[in-house]
């Protein structure tokens, strides 16, 4: 009975590891297997059990924290707090992606997650913590199920800062007031390096 239960653990553990190839057909049919392709376009190769590209190579207890609550900073250009909250994260060992707050597209994509005026801003799955204070953000990341210290691989690299609105970036339009124009009064004159209508 021990040699029967233990060869099918260590089956279910080698089924786990296995190859998954998602596949496209001639006829535009999609595919599942564990084996590649004879023919048609391989679309995604995924390991089975896995939970996506984002976590791939994490130890399980940081993947799952990344699946169910992701970790967004919002920062600015020359923002003091913005980079205190950026080697936090880091320090810690927390997988995050990083929206910059530049243009005034950056900032009505800020103003649908939080109507606070201070950068930076954290969410963490659906918490927000406007302004950098490690008392706070530390046991959001807590609760979310981060672990205490890194757990990251050697290899691990954050994706590269986009826009908070990289569609509407992507057009090279410029959306500063032209000189001479005066403020409407729904957004505060920018203060030192800030975005208008925020402060560090």
């Amino acid at each position: 009975m021990k040699i029967a239960v233990t060869f099918f653990l260590l089956t279910l553990a080698a089924g786990a590891q296995a190859q998954l190839y998602k596949s496209t057909g001639p006829d535009g049919k999609v595919t599942y297997s564990d084996t590649p392709p004879a023919s048609g376009h391989v679309v995604e190769k995924k390991t089975a059990g896995g939970m996506g590209d984002d976590t791939d190579g994490l130890p399980y207890e940081l993947a799952l924290a990344v699946k169910n609550n992701p970790v967004t900073l919002y920062s600015s250009d020359k923002c003091i707090p913005c980079d205190d909250g950026r080697k936090m994260l880091k320090e810690r060992g927390i997988p995050f992606s990083e929206k910059t707050v530049k243009s005034n597209e950056d900032i009505a994509a800020l103003r649908k997650i939080t109507s606070d005026n201070t950068l930076p801003v954290l969410t963490v799955g659906r918490d927000k913590q406007s302004g950098f204070s490690s008392v706070a953000w530390g046991p959001a990341l807590t609760a979310a199920g981060y672990p205490e210290s890194s757990r990251l691989p050697k290899t691990y690299r954050n994706t590269a800062p986009v826009a908070a609105a990289p569609a509407a970036n992507a057009s090279g339009k410029t959306t500063a007031p032209a000189a001479g124009t005066t403020n409407s009064g729904d957004v505060a004159p920018a203060a030192g390096n800030a975005p208008p209508g925020f402060r560090f």
